[in-house]
This record gives C-alpha cells, structure tokens and sequence, in this order.
C-alpha cells in the first residue's frame, strides 16, 4: 500500500541507530531513545495560503532529515512503522547540494 501525505504533511522512515555498546554496557530496546534522524518517503503538494495560493515544500521524498523528540504521528503501514508530520517540524535538511566557493 502506498501513502500519499495531504497538504504540508510529509511521511518519515526513522532511521536506525547504530548497535554500539557504551563502555560494555548493554541498553534494552525499552531504554533507548527513538532516533530524531529520518529519510523523507512522500511528500504533500503544499501548503495553501489564506490568500488561495500553494506554497511547494522545501523537503522532498529521499532527503534525510532531523527532527524534534516528539514530532509527529507514529503509523503502521504494511508492517513498517512511519511518522507523518508537517514541514513545520523538520529542523534541518542533512546533506543536499553542495555549493563551491568561487576565490
């Protein structure tokens, strides 16, 4: 099944950690905190305006991201579990287009 997000929404896959031990020390699953770094799956067509007008998003679908603790509404969607949220709640864009500096 496929999800198409409505408006500014955009859908998440959290992406996992890492299984690295801290000092030999092992951390059930119930303890760990859900990463805040994710890979955008779909994105809405906009955002409408007062005014009528549709504003594109800046994030599209495969951009990683970085996102606050408690962003978002946690789905199932054939077995995966997803985030949809608004755009308002990405905090960064990891990586993109790489610009060169002319000297």
């Amino acid at each position: 099944m496929k999800i198409r997000p409505l408006y500014d929404r955009i859908v998440v896959k959290r992406m996992e950690q890492s299984e690295e031990l801290q000092g030999g020390l092992f951390i059930p699953d119930s303890a760990k905190e859900k990463p805040q770094e994710g890979e955008v799956m779909a994105v809405g067509k906009g955002k409408r305006l007062k005014d009528g007008k549709l504003v594109l998003l800046d994030v599209k679908a495969g951009d990683r991201i970085l996102f606050g603790k408690y962003s978002g509404n946690e789905i199932k969607v054939d077995g995966e579990e997803l985030l949809i949220m608004r755009e308002d709640d990405v905090l960064g864009v990891i990586g993109g287009r790489s610009t060169k500096v002319k000297t």
